[in-house]
């Protein structure tokens, strides 16, 4: 008889995989039995927060590995919320597959800017973006254009 054997690693992915798609089955309906689901955030909070844009780029867009590349970028408001100057959070992300994954971060005040250096120990085309998260102050903003690095 001739038989042909799975490999332990494909074995694996498919039981993950199985087991995954059960899960997901469940879910809806087990969170269907739960508690109610909260009531949604007022618009007015939401409406509340000032607008900031972010703008980045990349000293280089083709680096040998483990060589240093400079991100530099600004973070622009239309005002400073409330007259503060609170430093805000900035973090810069790779495109992983379809994930956005967080790689780096710093902080800055709005209407001023930030500099990052960056390495990688891999060959390979990054894509790379800028991220500022929600806070009490601002509404979450990241760059309009995604910036490519080869690194090789």
């Amino acid at each position: 008889m001739n038989q042909t054997l799975i490999p332990p690693v494909r074995r694996a992915f498919a039981a993950l995989a199985i087991s995954c798609a059960l899960v997901a089955g469940l879910a809806p309906a087990a969170s269907a039995t739960a508690a109610p689901a909260p009531a949604p955030a007022p618009v007015s909070a939401e409406a509340g927060k000032k607008k900031v844009k972010l703008d980045a780029s990349l000293s280089k867009k083709r680096v040998k590995v483990n060589e240093k590349v400079t991100l530099k970028g600004t973070l622009q408001a239309a005002e400073n919320a409330d007259g503060t100057d609170s430093l805000e959070a900035i973090i810069v992300q790779q495109l992983q597959g379809s994930v956005w994954v967080n790689i780096a971060d710093t902080t800055c005040r709005p209407n001023s800017t930030f500099s990052l250096k960056l390495s990688f120990s891999l060959s390979a085309v990054i894509t790379l973006r800028a991220y500022h998260p929600e806070t009490t102050l601002y509404a979450s903003a990241y760059t309009s254009s995604n910036l490519t690095l080869r690194v090789g």
